[in-house]
């Protein structure tokens, strides 16, 4: 469809589907160009357009067509599954079976093309959706929605329009794949203006958008897609990429490739991640610098200190420098930056000549820093506490003493209410046993370790000590250990 005056050309890439469906052999030189350029449109416009082989154009031109004459123009929406068997009575929409197959195999190809971007497996996801083709009698976990109006493209919960056309939506799958017969999608991009997406574009391309599983699982390297509809008289496919509901949700093949991730993608299950993603308003914020975590899950409002501090050593960026791609990093970061020659956020080439320091940064780190020191300067009297409880810890030690009184004392000067207010209760070499809270990995959860660096905010980095793993923990996460003489005194005092 050629662009008209109504509807502008839109700004993004277009890559054709069949440069980047994963092939055995050496990379082409159209593959890598094609996963180059979708990736580069993800990043800065927060979209691109797939352009389908005929074949493929012709079945959803067919599932468009079917749409238009299913609905006979009245707004409505029909939710496809793929291995659903129909209820009595119940009709779907023609070609939708063959439409399934096609947005797909379409969805998989984006993903794939975005994982090797990253320096991963092409296949590096597949374990996290549902097995192609089906078993017998199992329904997919991805879905199409088939409307008729922009009132239903919007939601996938419910189908009858509920939302307006104004209000901004993000997906809550990998990947999400857009076919109308008119333009009418306006996506926004990370500076926060909205444009028209699909200007231009007809039956037989795809509008690719990314969602929250998919920012999760590469701990926000590749941020989310926010869309709103603004054209009411259309027919539209939206299929959406979703997780198994067995699949764990981690970072581990992004961390295993040498990015660096943030604490706040923990391992979460995708049932849990789904259903904590239905449960959040679906108006977000234009500003997308931040990606949108399940609040249950993670910490969606850093603090000051932690923006203005290296998320590797805990130190403040007091030596913040500036790469091409305008993000500042200090420290153990921009170390890691350089050695990868990636930025380690947007994941663009790094040139370690073209560096220079961004002077604003280290001013308000250093500004934060002098206050931090001055608050933990007036804090001396709960410090001084601290010291006291720790040398009455070691009296029964060096004199031997076993009174009973003495242990209770002891077990009540470690209780957590003696302590209250205390944000670095321990030292470093200190030995410590990980109680754990809900951040807390599950499997560190009643081993010790050693305290090797504090860090900000009460937290420290400790290290397992029968794994070797280091983690970085909140001091109300862990609980000093007590010496084998104390814990002999506790086991009689039992």
């Amino acid at each position: 469809m050629a662009a008209s005056p109504l509807h502008p050309p839109s700004p993004l890439a277009r890559v054709r589907l069949e440069d980047v469906v994963p092939h055995d052999g050496a990379a082409a030189p159209a593959y890598a160009h094609a996963v180059g350029a979708l990736d580069a449109s993800l990043a800065l416009r927060g979209a691109a357009v797939l352009e389908l082989p005929a074949a493929d154009a012709a079945v959803v031109r067919c599932a468009l067509e079917s749409t238009r004459a299913f609905f006979r123009g009245r707004p409505a929406a029909y939710l496809y599954r793929a291995g659903r068997t129909l209820e009595d009575g119940e009709l779907s929409p023609a070609c939708m079976a063959d439409a399934f197959r096609c947005l797909g195999k379409a969805a998989r190809a984006a993903l794939s093309a975005m994982a090797r971007h990253l320096r991963l497996r092409t296949d590096v996801f597949n374990h996290l959706l549902d097995d192609a083709p089906l078993p017998v009698n199992e329904v997919s976990s991805s879905e199409l929605l088939v409307a008729y109006s922009h009132e239903q493209l919007q939601s996938g919960q419910t189908l009858m329009g509920c939302l307006r056309s104004s209000m901004p939506v993000v997906d809550r799958g990998f990947v999400t794949l857009v076919a109308s017969d008119h333009p009418g999608i306006e996506v926004c991009d990370p500076n926060g203006h909205w444009y028209l997406a699909d200007g231009g574009s007809g039956p037989s391309d795809l509008l690719l958008l990314t969602g929250r599983a998919l920012s999760h699982v590469t701990a926000g390297l590749r941020p989310i897609s926010q869309y709103r509809a603004t054209n009411e008289n259309r027919a539209s496919l939206t299929f959406r990429l979703m997780p198994h509901a067995n699949a764990i949700l981690d970072c581990s093949p992004i961390l295993a490739s040498g990015h660096c991730i943030r604490q706040i993608y923990q391992p979460v299950p995708a049932s849990q991640f789904m259903d904590d993603s239905c449960a959040e308003v679906h108006v977000v914020s234009s500003h997308l610098e931040k990606p949108l975590e399940s609040q249950g899950n993670f910490v969606s409002d850093p603090s000051l200190r932690s923006v203005l501090s290296d998320p590797l050593s805990g130190a403040f960026l007091e030596d913040a420098m500036v790469l091409q791609c305008g993000h500042s990093f200090g420290g153990l970061m921009l170390k890691k930056a350089i050695e990868m020659a990636r930025c380690t956020i947007c994941n663009r080439e790094v040139d370690s000549t073209s560096l220079f320091p961004n002077f604003a940064l280290r001013a308000v780190a250093t500004v934060v820093k002098m206050e931090d020191d001055r608050r933990l300067f007036h804090n001396a009297a709960l410090r001084k506490r601290r010291k006291d409880v720790t040398e009455h810890v070691d009296v029964p030690r060096r004199t031997g003493s076993s009174s009973r009184d003495d242990v209770e004392h002891v077990l009540d000067a470690e209780s957590p209410a003696a302590v209250k207010g205390v944000q670095y209760p321990f030292a470093v070499g200190e030995r410590v046993l990980i109680m754990g809270n809900k951040r807390t990995p599950e499997k560190f959860v009643g081993k010790e370790a050693v305290i090797t660096l504090q860090c900000l905010n009460g937290w420290y980095l400790v290290k397992a000590l029968d794994s070797g793993e280091s983690m970085r923990l909140q001091y109300r996460s862990l609980r000093k250990t007590l010496d084998p003489q104390t814990q002999a005194m506790v086991s009689l005092r039992g």
